[in-house]
């Protein structure tokens, strides 16, 4: 007798499986943790240290300097080389809302460059145009866990005297030109949320830099702005990683190649099998010289977004849109004079991206049940 299977029957699909993760380090992981409470450790310990010297071996740069998110990452960093009011910070409208939170908390002002629309990362042409003699840094965001072209904007960053600070919060493992993106800015901001390739157990954040003067600046900042205890140099905040999660980062650090090499095999299967159906779909584009981590695998939906993810999460399949809204048409960030049709990639890029289950634990099974499905609703839209 030859059995079927329902969609009901179909172990569950994951958008991000952490606890898939865990379960399969589980030993390694608690041992870890348990060695931090056992140390009585908690903040700043040798855990700490330890997970600050491995990341800087890692991605190969002289400083790594941990704190409490990838929010206060970008915070401490545009603190660290003197942003103040009126300066302007030139990014992307389409990223996550930390980028242009963290300039305007410090009073500066984002200045939108528009996307690439295959790679959904800053277009390096159109940065030049937009600096003016206010331009205090570029902040490019590497989105998706794929590199932007970070050799061109550091040229004009160089070129205009510019601090460039790369938004790596997904990026971490990546590569362009073979070298490992979070060392080619000034300073580069990384998050350990728990989503992300190498996550946490709840929030965390990184700073690296090869600046000597900047790496203390930054620990400082981090650290209510203390060269030791009780002695403050400048304004800080408290943004500490503490032991446990440097722990588990630990653990997991030493297999993250491993897990971004299988995102890169399951964006292999989505890939080949999407790139038979132009005519419904466009599958994100890979620039020649980067070697992407896959944090998210995001394509462009030529149909109803909306009717292709209510059928998908009927049959179990979890999508997500990653960003409905770009930064320069939210509300909260009106009073930098953005209007619809500013940035029409960026808008374009909203209005149709549906990114789709990504991480290290997929099947291919998995991956090419999910892709037939999408192709099947987006024929029958």
């Amino acid at each position: 007798m030859v059995s079927t299977t329902t969609t009901l029957e179909r172990p569950r699909i994951h958008m991000v499986d952490v606890l898939g993760q865990y379960k399969k380090y589980q030993g390694e992981i608690d041992e870890a943790i348990m060695q931090v409470v056992r140390s009585g450790a908690y903040i700043n310990g040798p855990a700490v240290k330890r997970f600050e010297r491995e990341m800087a071996e890692y991605l190969n740069v002289p400083h790594a300097i941990a704190c409490a998110s990838g929010t206060d990452a970008l915070q401490i960093a545009l603190m660290a080389i003197g942003v103040k009011p009126g300066d302007e910070i030139i990014t992307t409208p389409f990223t996550f809302v930390a980028t242009t939170e963290t300039i305007a908390l410090l009073g500066a002002k984002p200045i939108y460059v528009d996307i690439d629309p295959l790679t959904f990362n800053i277009e390096p042409d159109k940065i030049e145009e937009c600096i003016t003699p206010r331009t205090k840094a570029i902040l490019p965001v590497h989105l998706f866990g794929q590199p932007c072209d970070i050799t061109s904007i550091k040229e004009i960053a160089d070129r205009h005297h510019l601090y460039l600070i790369e938004d790596a919060a997904q990026v971490v493992g990546a590569t362009w030109q073979g070298k490992k993106a979070c060392g080619f800015g000034d300073i580069s901001s990384i998050s350990f949320y728990p989503s992300k390739n190498l996550g946490a157990f709840g929030d965390g954040g990184m700073m690296t830099t090869a600046n000597d003067e900047l790496a203390e600046i930054l620990r400082s900042i981090a650290n209510h702005g203390a060269s030791k205890t009780y002695y403050h140099d400048r304004l800080g905040v408290n943004s500490r990683l503490d032991s446990i999660q440097a722990a588990i980062l630990s653990v997991k650090l030493q297999y993250l190649d491993q897990w971004n090499a299988r995102r890169r095999e399951i964006a292999a299967v989505y890939s080949k099998l999407f790139s038979l159906h132009p005519d419904i779909l466009q599958t994100p584009s890979v620039h020649p010289d980067a070697e992407p981590i896959w944090h998210q695998y995001s394509i462009i939906i030529k149909g109803d977004r909306d009717k292709v993810m209510l059928s998908l999460k009927a049959e179990g399949i979890p999508t997500n849109i990653y960003y409905p809204v770009p930064l320069h048409l939210q509300p909260a960030y009106r009073s930098f004079g953005g209007k619809q049709g500013d940035y029409p990639k960026a808008e374009f890029a909203s209005d149709h991206i549906l990114s789709l289950p990504m991480h290290s634990e997929m099947t291919d099974e998995e991956t090419e049940y999910i892709a037939e499905r999408i192709i099947h609703h987006l024929q029958h839209t």
